[in-house]
């Protein structure tokens, strides 16, 4: 093997690892439980943390209103599912999941076009400039977050989750909850689907030119800051899927929920390198990983764990995981 590729295989080698490291420590059975937990919080986090990354790979926009977007996508799935009360807490599998299909479509419907405003009345005027892209997008969040909480009030919602996604598949001694394997199975989807679009499309090809350099794409006719707009909607649209997920296993919604998970977004896509979808893809998977193993094992060192992982990751890659390269 080459070392230019065995390059490109260790960080995924580094997650495969970190979990062989843990067995020796603990029961198979629960070895089980905690990497299939692991891999559904890290299939989660890289929803939510994926359009942002890809925001700022094509875009070079620090969307700190990101957040924002996790919370209004799990409120309008909110108005889908409470109407819906009685399909999600029927005995069909059927019934359930064209419940969360149909509140995952509205959510992303709405943070889509959520974040087309965005874009259009605040990120258009700040291209380049980082801090002020701080600034506006955090200002932005905390405007949606505070209308959030007007529409629907301060205290926390409850959010039921549908009856096929509840209790445990047991085999043995082993048992996994039901949604956290949907979680791993939508995680999945979503990354080849981006993988696919990305890599497959001509649109993709468009997003992937315009990383590597825009002025060039710009020069060949193509109106880059169209497909600029189109990125951020499809990555709030992503932020919203994800509030969705996050919303349905805290069953519990708050305003702020999307901005207290936003650091750890923002240690995915740096562990990543700023703007690869395969390195948030893998960096979200092994802080997850790390942080239940860290839990289960040691609980006190799992509250730093996330800081831990990505300070030994970028002393060892200082770009991150797959950096994206930039002209």
């Amino acid at each position: 093997m080459s070392h230019d590729r065995l390059a490109r295989l260790a960080p995924a080698l580094l997650v495969l690892a970190v979990a062989l490291a843990v067995l020796p420590f603990v029961s198979f059975p629960a070895w089980v439980t905690l990497t299939v937990a692991g891999l559904a919080m890290g299939m989660m986090i890289f929803i939510m943390a994926s359009g942002l990354t890809l925001v700022f790979g094509l875009m070079d926009v620090l969307n700190f209103g990101h957040g924002a977007f996790v919370s209004a996508g799990a409120y309008a799935a909110l108005l889908v599912l409470g109407p819906l009360a009685a399909w999600g807490a029927a005995d069909s599998l059927v019934l359930n999941l064209s419940a969360i299909a149909l509140a995952a479509v509205v959510a992303m419907v709405v943070t889509g076009a959520a974040g087309f405003a965005f874009e259009r009345l605040l990120v258009r005027s700040v291209y380049g400039q980082h801090l002020r892209q701080i600034l506006v997008t955090m200002g932005g969040a905390i405007v949606i977050e505070q209308l959030l909480a007007v529409a629907f009030g301060p205290d926390p919602i409850p959010l039921a989750m549908p009856e096929a996604l509840r209790g445990a598949v047991v085999a043995g001694e082993v048992a996994i909850e039901k949604y956290r394997l949907f979680a791993v199975a939508l995680g999945l989807a979503v990354f080849a689907a981006m993988f696919l679009v990305l890599n497959r499309t001509r649109i993709g090809l468009l997003i992937r030119a315009g990383v590597e350099n825009g002025p060039m794409v710009e020069a060949l006719g193509y109106r880059i800051r169209l497909i600029f707009v189109g990125v951020f909607m499809a990555g709030s649209a992503l932020a919203g899927l994800g509030g969705l997920l996050w919303g349905l296993y805290r069953e519990m919604l708050t305003a702020s929920m999307g901005a207290e998970i936003l650091v750890t977004v923002f240690i995915v896509i740096i562990i990543g390198g700023l703007g690869s979808v395969g390195g948030c893809f893998i960096g979200a998977l092994l802080t997850a990983l790390v942080a239940n193993y860290a839990g289960f094992l040691a609980p006190k060192l799992a509250l730093a764990s996330n800081i831990i992982v990505m300070v030994l990751v970028l002393l060892w890659r200082p770009a991150g995981f797959y950096p994206v390269a930039r002209h």
